[in-house]
């Protein structure tokens, strides 16, 4: 009888017993023609042993950022699968929530990964890297285009860019394919764009419903009001300079997310990244995270902020490595001013979700954040049966 379990790929159709059939001789692909494991672990190619000087741990370094790179392609796909999900006119289905928070997490894990994997280039030495560092000029990291497609991806602004970094006929040459790679993710909406108009969307925003911005505001200013207050009533002039400073640091700080045209200016100059409405999505998510039906999209914005921090901290891994290989005097193989570039991305400006990150600066003490309504309440909870409420049982099982 014809085996029904061989692979589509099989190359031969002779039918085999597998108890006796030597390995090799089996219908089906094995685990190395499977994987194209030839042209992988044909693909390091030593320009030192080329040059009749074969330097050891040139071997490494490629082998290293061919696993960076992989690693790359990896995260580009599921960046794409998230961005699809979100991408529905509709809005988020959430019973997609549960894959975006998986494939986040994945992100999250990778990422780990890609930053703890700088230590192995760290065992090669200084002396090491300059035996061979000659043969990259003028190749460099810094024109890894999948990189570069990932920071498009997630949300980095062009703008937002040290100088060198905006110029792509600089880095990449005349490759074409990849100069109209880079163009299309720029075009296409970044994750960042479409966490922004989900986040406008959340429900309980409307200001013929649930009203959440009013009562916020109501209540921040009922609290600045107290604290003002109490800043008067100081029996020291002393203590009262002290509060009445407090005092206007704070009211400043909430101005500026109460006051739509302070968040306005804040977005121009580059300090704010979300939309005012989207802010608002965000700040009411984190009030009501215990909620059941804001705890998944609270632990989305939660990992968002996990990606941008590893980010960093593989920047800074690599920015660590590098002065410790080269110096900081030293100019990069691609041609930046090498650490001083690198250093140069760890700001706040290469930060995607950084409004995310200062959400805390926006919250209040629990007394202050408005008490949800029966009809939100019920909005944002889900039961397994409503009960009666005389002799609490489920009414659907009555």
């Amino acid at each position: 009888m014809e085996s029904t379990n061989r692979c589509p790929l099989s190359q031969t159709s002779t039918q085999t017993k597998k108890d006796d059939t030597p390995l090799g001789e089996i219908d089906g692909m094995l685990y190395g023609e499977y994987l194209q494991l030839d042209k992988i672990l044909s693909a390091q190619r030593l320009l030192s042993e080329a040059d009749k000087r074969t330097v050891h741990d040139e071997h490494l370094f490629i082998v290293t950022h061919q696993a960076y790179e992989l690693w790359f392609k990896q995260v580009i796909y599921e960046l794409d699968s998230v961005r699809m999900i979100f991408s529905n006119h509709r809005g988020l289905d959430e019973t997609e929530t549960l894959n975006v928070i998986k494939r986040l997490n994945r992100l999250v894990l990778i990422l780990k990964l890609l930053a703890d994997q700088v230590m192995i280039l760290e065992t090669m030495t200084p002396l090491d890297f300059m035996e061979f560092r000659e043969y990259l000029c003028p190749a460099s990291g810094f024109q890894s285009i999948q990189f570069r497609l990932i920071e498009n991806k997630l949300g980095m602004k062009q703008e937002n860019r040290v100088r060198f970094n905006q110029n792509y006929v600089c880095v990449f040459g005349r490759d074409e394919k990849a100069l109209e790679e880079i163009y299309k993710s720029e075009r296409e909406p970044s994750l960042a764009q479409l966490v922004e108009q989900w986040l406008e969307r959340t429900p309980g925003l409307e200001e013929d419903g649930f009203n959440f911005w009013g009562k916020y505001k109501s209540n921040v200013l009922a609290m600045l009001q107290t604290q003002y207050n109490s800043a008067m009533e100081s029996t020291t002039e002393s203590e009262r300079m002290y509060k009445t400073g407090d005092f206007e640091k704070k009211k400043a700080m909430y101005d500026s997310v109460l006051d739509p045209s302070l968040h306005t200016a804040l977005m121009a100059r580059g300090e704010r990244r979300f939309t005012h409405r989207a802010l608002q999505g965000a700040i009411m998510i984190t009030f009501y995270r215990d909620e059941p039906r804001f705890s998944q999209p609270h632990q989305i914005l939660a990992l968002l902020m996990d990606i941008d921090s590893l980010v960093t901290k593989w920047r800074y891994n690599h920015v660590l490595m590098v002065q410790r290989m080269i110096g900081s005097a030293h100019l990069g193989t691609g041609g930046s001013s090498g650490y001083h570039y690198l250093r140069s991305t760890l700001s706040d400006r290469y930060k995607v979700f950084l409004d995310l990150f200062n959400l805390s600066t926006f919250l209040v003490p629990r007394k202050y954040i408005p008490p949800l309504t029966t009809e939100m309440k019920t909005k944002l909870n889900t039961y397994w049966g409503q009960f009666d409420e005389d002799k609490r049982v489920p009414r659907d099982s009555v």
